[in-house]
């Protein structure tokens, strides 16, 4: 470790206040009215998924500190009280702007393109009699009234689900009791309000409200609001202890449920003396109660986000094939394995078809007699993931298959397990990486015969194995057969599985043992030219910049006068222009129709210019504790391709947001 510069707690952003600051940029989208609107629609339902994210975890492991009597100062100068109520303050000025967005000008323009979210006084006669027929059909059967009296005690309230709070009169004795209906999250979040026509819809909330006496006949209905809980989800995994991870895995995941409370959102217009009870039973305090004017859950706007209405939508893209995947389209394995010998192919998604060419090439390995194993590193993929499938297909062919799966993937955990669980009984050799360590490195070996000898092919990625998300999601991808990174791989891969201890690479820098050593050795590479009086110039593209050896690094860059650039999607604890500190450092911020998920290094190395992509972001748990992979490029064309879009995402005509030296962000629109 190099001895911190840094003196001045000033000097520095604390992590969660500035991933408040990232999930404004978010907001900002859906203010945007240049962007089609139901675009702006899903970008309002991604900051309430992200903010929930948020709180589950990040506001949740604050709170606990604060519980726990852990009060120092953290190195950006916030106590753990101080923190927990800056989250909180901050958070709900985001959510009093998000309302006021929706009601004050979404709802408005969805009406003026004929789509409607209305309630349910505004309902005509005949919808009402079509939603009370869908009620007694398909919402009735699935709602579970739960009273309490003193034989059945407040029930159980489970994370995220948006309940209603209900008050109901005994006519006879008068005497009132308090009752939870809750929302059923498996049906959809709106309701249609006829058959006829697709324009009109109604929160499913609404409806249950309105038909709450035949869910308490006989029952005087006083009063009822909505209210949702969020819970502490994050995860407590002692491996140490554990003879089986995969049991305890699932044995975690059933403990998570019941995780404390941290957030609790109301109607901005519940009654005292109900919220009081809420908070009460919930054993939640009054400063981490939300109250909004509703709906309380606007993830549910997907439901709306998700209509076919194109001409209200991002227009349609198809990624491309990059060469040579054009003429390999109809080819045989032989044909599709020469192809990659003939030089690397650089991945560009979702510009490049994911599908065509990731997909494809482990599909082609699974079906190839002349493949004789396969090895994969397995984050996060989709439910219907062909990936799997072909692995599968090529366990069943015989073939060597080895699956590292992360069943720790924050929130992918279930899923992560169950594939293990089919992987495993398919004949694949499923491991689940290091103790102690994630495996977040996206890397594919393919190991094949040919002319009597094995030749490799690997493909190393930023981005997970994924084809929905890669639709979606910005990455590249390094598809090779060049011996030494294939052979770095394999070594890799067995450290993976077995015993072994490798630290030195070809082609990769691999964390924990050798990617911050890797790094900071660059960085300081970049000091030394500078202080010889050489151009030096180091440009990132990040997730996050959270790393404090790595902020004091680049702070120290600047002093020495190199030029740092850094496009950083979200989490950024670094300032720009604190004067002499950082007057040679630039932070900017893209965000926009596809989520920014690629990481570049470039060193400017005195004209012999590095390029480094990968999984890795700067933050210390995926430099300290974690399995994390950066490849070299190698190819001048690739190095070239790589320059052009870190200079596009520098292009001041290019809508972006650029921090100040007082850490806020101000978002640049030039013609």
């Amino acid at each position: 470790m190099r001895p911190l510069v840094h003196v001045d707690p000033t000097s520095y952003i604390d992590r969660e206040l500035s991933w408040l600051d990232f999930n404004n940029r978010v907001l900002e989208l859906a203010e945007d009215n240049s962007l089609p609107l139901l675009e702006r629609v899903r970008f309002m339902a991604i900051v309430s998924s992200n903010l929930d994210d948020f709180f589950m975890i990040r506001a949740a492991s604050a709170k606990l500190k604060v519980e726990s009597g852990l009060n120092s100062v953290n190195f950006s100068g916030y106590t753990a009280t101080q923190l927990f109520e800056a989250i909180l303050e901050k958070s709900k000025v985001l959510v009093k702007r998000q309302n006021e967005l929706w009601h004050s000008t979404l709802l408005h323009e969805l009406a003026q393109r004929d789509i409607h979210i209305i309630r349910w006084h505004d309902l005509t006669v005949s919808e009402r009699d079509y939603i009370k027929q869908l009620f007694d059909t398909s919402i009735f059967p699935v709602l579970t009234p739960l009273a309490v009296d003193p034989s059945r005690p407040f029930p159980y309230i489970s994370g995220l689900s948006v309940s209603l709070a209900v008050l109901v009169r005994n006519p006879e004795s008068q005497e009132e009791f308090f009752a939870r209906v809750k929302v059923p999250n498996t049906l959809p979040r709106f309701v249609v309000t006829n058959n006829q026509v697709n324009t009109r819809f109604i929160a499913l909330e609404e409806v249950i409200a309105a038909h709450l006496e035949e869910l308490f006949p006989g029952m005087m209905i006083e009063d009822y609001y909505a209210f949702r809980l969020t819970r502490n989800e994050d995860l407590d995994l002692e491996e140490d202890e554990s003879d089986n991870l995969l049991e305890t895995m699932e044995q975690e995941l059933q403990r998570r449920k019941f995780g404390p409370p941290v957030r609790l959102e109301v109607e901005d217009d519940i009654k005292p003396e109900l919220l009081e009870r809420l908070v009460a039973e919930l054993e939640i305090t009054n400063r981490e109660v939300f109250k909004n004017r509703g709906p309380l859950d606007f993830t549910g706007l997907n439901f709306i986000a998700d209509l076919e209405r194109p001409e209200l939508k991002f227009p349609p893209f198809r990624g491309v094939l990059p060469a040579p995947f054009p003429e390999l389209e109809e080819a045989e394995a032989n044909e599709f394995f020469h192809a990659l010998k003939q030089g690397e192919v650089l991945l560009h998604h979702p510009y490049h078809s994911f599908s065509s060419t990731v997909v494809r090439f482990l599909e082609t390995a699974a079906t190839d007699p002349n493949v004789l194993a396969i090895k994969q590193t397995l984050y996060r993929t989709s439910g219907d993931s062909p990936i799997i499938e072909a692995l599968l297909e090529a366990a069943a062919a015989g073939k060597q298959v080895l699956a590292v799966i992360e069943i720790r993937a924050r929130f992918d955990e279930l899923a992560n397990v169950r594939w293990a669980r089919k992987l495993e009984e398919a004949g694949v050799h499923v491991v689940y990486g290091l103790m102690g360590l994630k495996t977040h490195a996206k890397l594919s070996l393919v190991v094949r015969k040919e002319n009597g000898h094995l030749q490799r092919y690997c493909h190393v990625g930023t981005g997970n194995y994924n084809p929905k998300t890669a639709r979606l999601y910005e990455d590249f991808g390094l598809l090779s057969s060049d011996a030494r990174l294939c052979e770095d791989l394999s070594r890799l891969f067995n450290q993976l599985s077995g015993f072994v201890r490798e630290e030195n690479f070809e082609r990769l820098l691999v964390a924990p043992n050798g990617l911050r050593k890797g790094l900071l050795e660059r960085i300081d590479r970049e000091i030394q030219n500078a202080k010889s009086g050489k151009v030096a110039r180091i440009r990132l593209k990040l997730n996050a910049l959270l790393d404090e050896e790595f902020v004091d690094a680049l702070y120290e860059a600047s002093i020495a006068g190199v030029k740092v650039e850094s496009n950083v999607r979200g989490i950024c604890s670094i300032k720009p222009g604190i004067p002499g500190k950082s007057e040679n450092i630039v932070v900017r911020s893209f965000l926009g129709r596809y989520l920014e998920h690629s990481r570049i290094f470039h060193f400017h190395n005195a004209g012999n210019d590095e390029y480094w992509i990968g999984s890795a972001d700067l933050m210390d748990r995926n430099l300290n504790r974690r399995i994390e992979a950066l490849v070299r490029i190698e190819a001048e064309d690739h190095k070239a391709e790589l320059d052009g879009i870190l200079n596009l995402y520098a292009d001041p005509g290019i809508v972006h947001w650029l921090m100040g030296q007082n850490g806020e962000w101000k978002r640049i629109v030039n013609n």
